[in-house]
């Protein structure tokens, strides 16, 4: 099989919800925007609905298609982009809740889908969606009348506890929602893990959910095994890859590996990655290429079929940090070429 294999597990991203609900001072939703982070909208979402979540957020209508059918009528789900123009028909059909982001989108709402539920977002300090300080006041009373559902903000800096832009955007967050009777939300995972002055009435955990920073004590959600299609021996002073960027110092067994930057792994990673076999390092060397990579393996008394990149010794976050990123770029950059394989999903 010359297909890389990912390997998600459900029951991973079940107890990282279960986890983080029992940190939650609240009712816990999910943020299940992008595909699920690129895990797989139905799976994960069918998955996080047994476990409990009620609430879903997803950042444009379009990718509330996917939710809805996966888990019927019932659930929430909210879009964080709000109302866009010709919006209307697909947020009535799929009873989807509008975060409302300014004004106009306001009065399209009202105008188009009157007595449909919509939330409101506010902006907080983030200065990137929502209604600011000003604009609200001036539409607060209109939008009060009309019910919203949910009103809700986000943080910046909630991957640093000590910012001091957290406690500020808390204070600015209670000051523009200061007696409005709908439920109000501010934590997604980061500010969840902040404690409780910052959860109100809903959290809307993410990346803590697929395995990723800030939350430490996540479960590991994905596994990627790459398949080696060819073995080589290399000499002293040869080149490997697109403009030779690794020569070799000594006499080298590479193994060439089928997966690449298409497949969501960073052209940053050339020389700098590692994949494993068993518990024994291999390091990238050369130029991560579109669909290969070469993997350093002379110390290995046997080739394996397969190298991981991702699992036991290097999850997400790991990788991150030899990219030059984050671990949120990683799970949404995973390509659509890899044989994914479910375990624990609804009904196993």
């Amino acid at each position: 099989m010359g297909t890389a294999r990912l390997t998600i597990d459900l029951n991973a991203i079940a107890a990282n919800w279960q986890r983080l609900d029992r940190l939650s001072r609240c009712e816990t939703g999910a943020t299940v925007k992008a595909d699920c982070y690129g895990l797989g909208a139905a799976q994960v979402a069918r998955k996080l609905a047994q476990t409990g979540a009620r609430a879903f957020f997803v950042a444009l209508a379009e990718e509330g298609a996917a939710i809805r059918q996966a888990l019927g009528n019932g659930p929430d789900i909210y879009v964080y982009s709000g109302h866009m123009p010709n919006d209307a028909q697909t947020i009535r059909n799929l009873g989807l809740i509008p975060l409302i982001n300014s004004a106009e989108q306001l009065a399209r709402h009202l105008e188009s889908l009157p007595g449909h539920p919509f939330g409101i977002q506010l902006d907080s300090g983030m200065n990137r969606l929502g209604m600011e300080p000003r604009e609200w006041a001036a539409v607060r009373e209109i939008a009060l009348q009309a019910g919203p559902r949910l009103i809700m903000s986000h943080l910046a800096s909630a991957d640093e506890p000590d910012h001091l832009m957290n406690t500020q955007q808390a204070d600015e967050f209670r000051a523009m929602t200061e007696g409005c009777a709908a439920p109000r939300s501010l934590a997604a995972t980061g500010g969840l893990l902040l404690g409780q002055a910052f959860h109100f009435d809903l959290t809307r955990p993410g990346i803590g959910l697929y395995g990723g920073a800030p939350f430490q004590d996540a479960y590991p959600v994905v596994q990627l095994a790459l398949p080696v299609i060819q073995t080589r021996e290399v000499e002293p002073g040869e080149a490997v890859g697109y403009n030779g960027t690794w020569i070799a110092g000594r006499p080298t067994r590479l193994a060439t590996v089928a997966a690449g930057y298409a497949d969501g792994i960073l052209r940053s990673l050339s020389n700098r990655a590692t994949l494993w076999a068993g518990d024994a390092p291999c390091p990238v060397v050369g130029r991560v290429s579109m669909d290969l990579l070469t993997v350093d393996v002379t110390h290995l008394a046997e080739v394996p079929e397969t190298l991981e990149l991702l699992g036991a010794h290097q999850g997400v976050d790991d990788l991150a940090r030899n990219a030059g990123t984050i671990g949120y770029e990683i799970l949404t950059s995973l390509g659509h070429r890899y044989r994914r394989r479910y375990e624990g999903g609804v009904g196993q």
